[in-house]
This record gives structure tokens, C-alpha cells and sequence, in this order.
């Protein structure tokens, strides 16, 4: 009887354990940092790929990128979950990744 008690208990915990590491993990998972210099211009061509400024998305995603190691999700907007990429303005202001 003790021993189902103990056996319960180890598997609740690791349960616990991996529900935290499956949270810890998605959240880094766009985040700065989250990418390798060398992932950029894979993810810059699936971020850049619907836009009929294709050149200069890419020109200005894989500086992006190698500066932040992010790209966020989707083709557009979702920057929230990269502050590196979201707060890195152009000299008159404005947003300078896509």
C-alpha cells in the first residue's frame, strides 16, 4: 500500500515535470535566441513568402534574424513573441523587420 502511494506520487511528478517542460520549451520556441544564424534563411523565406516585396522582405528579415536569432510565426504581424525583432525601428521610426 505504500508502495502504490510512492509509485503514484513519482508519476504525478512526472507528469508535473514534463507539462512544465512542454511549456518552457514553446515558449522559447520564437523568442530571441530561439534560432541559429544558419535557420535564417529558411525562416525568413517562409515569413517573406507571400508578399510582392519578396527582395526586399528577405533583405531586411535575414538582418533581422541575424541580429535577433527570431523570426516570428506566420507571414505577418505576430512580432509580439520577438521584442528584438518587434523593437528594432528604422531611423524615421518605423518597424525595420516584416
Amino acid at each position: 500500500m505504500a508502495n502504490d502511494k510512492l509509485i503514484s506520487l513519482l508519476l504525478l511528478a512526472l507528469l508535473a515535470i514534463s507539462m512544465l517542460a512542454t511549456e518552457v520549451s514553446a515558449r522559447n520556441q520564437y523568442g530571441q535566441g530561439s534560432l541559429k544564424s544558419f535557420q535564417c534563411p529558411t525562416q525568413c523565406t517562409r515569413r517573406c513568402g507571400r508578399t510582392q516585396y519578396h527582395k526586399a522582405c528577405m533583405f531586411f528579415c535575414l538582418k533581422c534574424c541575424r541580429t535577433c536569432l527570431c523570426v516570428p510565426p506566420g507571414y505577418y504581424g505576430n512580432k509580439q513573441v520577438c521584442p528584438c525583432y518587434n523593437n528594432w525601428k528604422t531611423k524615421k521610426g518605423g518597424p525595420k523587420c516584416p
